[in-house]
This record gives structure tokens, sequence and C-alpha cells, in this order.
């Protein structure tokens, strides 16, 4: 069976409904496979389209993630990123085709890269309030900018789930976290 129907059902339909993936991780896998499609074509000298399941191979996998490592310069940490796509792939092939299984258990056998993480940068005071000093407080983007800074050096969120945030998210926060208070008059 040709490759094209699988992956149409599992990036349209699969991590978007039923698994209810984040956006940004659906771009991932998303991209994962636009950069496997054409190299896999390239090395079975066979157009994209008339790719078959088991044309992707776990040796042509591992070819692939070589290339994204090499040729691309991606970090083990990318490399492993785009392992969990094609093995969240194979399983949801396996898992709906019994012809497949063996196929997605060779897949999935393969191992993820130990990679050391990032060493994480903290600011010192001085250098915080640097950035907290920036923001013109007299303008309404001035407060907006180091609200925004306040909220992310207290909560040690990242930027990525902050720019996301809404203004109905903010409250319930302040709503579930706020001590009770008794009114007085």
């Amino acid at each position: 069976m040709t490759l094209g129907p699988w992956l149409r059902r599992f990036l349209c339909e699969h991590i978007v409904t039923e698994r209810n993936l984040a956006r940004n991780t659906r771009k991932s896998y998303r991209d994962t496979f636009s950069l496997l499609l054409p190299f896999a074509s390239r090395k079975l000298r066979k157009p994209v389209d008339r790719l078959a399941v088991r044309d992707l191979t776990s040796h042509h996998v591992l070819q692939f993630l070589t290339h994204l490592e090499e040729d691309r310069g991606c970090s083990a940490r990318t490399r492993n990123q785009r392992l969990a796509a094609i093995r969240a792939f194979a399983r949801f092939i396996g898992s709906r085709d019994p012809a497949h299984v063996e196929w997605c258990g060779h897949i999935r056998s393969i191992a993820s890269k130990k990679s050391i993480p990032p060493p994480v940068g903290w600011l010192i005071r001085t250098e915080m309030e640097a950035m907290l000093a920036v923001p013109d407080r007299q303008t309404r983007r001035g407060r907006s900018e180091y609200a925004l800074l306040l909220f992310l050096y207290n909560t040690g969120a990242p930027v990525s789930e902050a720019t996301q945030l809404k203004a109905r998210d903010l409250h319930s926060i302040a709503c579930e976290t706020a001590p009770n208070r008794t009114r007085t008059t």
C-alpha cells in the first residue's frame, strides 16, 4: 500500500483529532515527513507519490537520521524529535493494519541517541534589572512588555507558552492562586 493515504490520515486526522497534539508538535511531525519523503525518494529512485509503507525500512530511516546530523547539522535532540514522529507514524499504521506490525516493530526499535541537555542559562539580578529597565512604562506597549518580562521571570514559563496565553488564562490562574480574602467594610 502506498504511503500517501496513511500519511494523510496520520497528519490530518490522527494527530489533530484523536491525539489532540499541540500545534507546534503537529508542525514538527509534518516537517519531519517533508524532509523524510524526498530523502527516501532520492535513495530509492522512486517518486514520492509511489513510495510504499515498506519502502521506509529501518535502514533508510537510520540513513535519514544520519543525514540530518551530518549533512544538515542537526543536533541529537532534533534527530530524536524526528525519530519520535516517525515512530508515532509507525505505531499508527501498526495499530490499524496487522500486515504492518512487523514493519512497525522494526521502525520502533530504532534507538534514540543520548543527548546532553543544553545548560539552562540564568540571569543574575543586575541583568534582570537591566532588562526590566528597557521598556518605557509611560506607554501602553512598554507596560505590556514590562508585565510580560515580569511574568516570564517570576514563573519560569517558556516564551513559546507565554506567547499563546490569553487574558482569560491569566485571570483563571490569578483566581486559582489568590489567597482567600475576607471582605471588610
